[in-house]
């Protein structure tokens, strides 16, 4: 036990391995971050595909769309992170970073467009058909009417698609990348497994930290939406 903490100290006192764990966990934050946007961007529009009313004009874009969300959501992140590294985007001197933030991105757009999907499958049909009474346009019935109302209800949805995204980017370290996990992994190298433990059980604690910040912003955030909800 002793050792344990020998070891701790010594980590937190080498500056190189300190600069080896935030170098890897700001890669980890960059892949994250771009990764969600792309997602959400992408889900948001493949779910407003889904749920447009059926037309002559749709139905191709529909089954592209949930043929792209069959595909994704039915086989592995790994599978898919090695496809576009060395299959899609096998390409010399291509930016593996871009590489990873698209293939997380496409993987988080499925899940995403699901999420987005099912909120606005949630609100009542008969609110729109109140709009349209109205003389409403459908894209003023959706944005002043649907959305606000799906968005109250796909918030911890989306917060649980955004640590899963960040925790998945671990797998990065299989493909050569130097993330956080790989960080851990190139301190612990070479060492006896008592300070192989320390540099992992460190990353954890910076993903831990990072999940918990992000759970409490999207907790504050949908407590203010519900408290102006009774508000109104």
């Amino acid at each position: 036990m002793g050792d344990f903490w020998g070891k701790i100290v010594e980590l937190f006192s080498t500056p190189e391995y300190i600069d080896s764990l935030l170098h890897g966990f700001l890669l980890t934050l960059q892949i994250s971050f771009f990764a969600i946007v792309l997602g959400f961007l992408l889900g948001t529009v493949i779910a407003l595909i889904q749920t447009a009313k059926p037309s002559k004009w749709n139905k191709i874009p529909k089954f592209i769309c949930n043929l792209y969300v069959a595909v994704i959501r039915g086989t592995p992140m790994a599978l898919q992170l090695f496809i576009m590294f060395f299959v899609i985007f096998a390409i010399r001197d291509f930016p593996e970073i871009i590489t990873a933030v698209l293939a997380f991105g496409f993987n988080s757009a499925a899940y995403t467009s699901e999420i987005i999907r099912g909120g606005i499958l949630s609100v009542d049909s008969g609110q729109r058909e109140a709009g349209l009474a109205l003389g409403l346009s459908n894209f003023t019935i959706f944005r002043k009417i649907i959305a606000p109302q799906a968005i109250k209800n796909i918030i911890p949805a989306l917060g649980n698609e955004i640590t899963t995204v960040i925790k998945e980017t671990a797998i990065v370290s299989m493909v050569g990348m130097y993330d956080l996990n790989m960080a851990a992994k190139d301190i612990g190298s070479g060492q006896n497994m008592a300070s192989y433990i320390v540099p992992m059980f460190t990353a954890a604690l910076f993903y831990l930290v990072t999940i918990y910040l992000i759970t409490f912003v999207v907790g504050r955030f949908e407590k203010r939406l519900r408290k102006s909800d009774r508000r109104s």
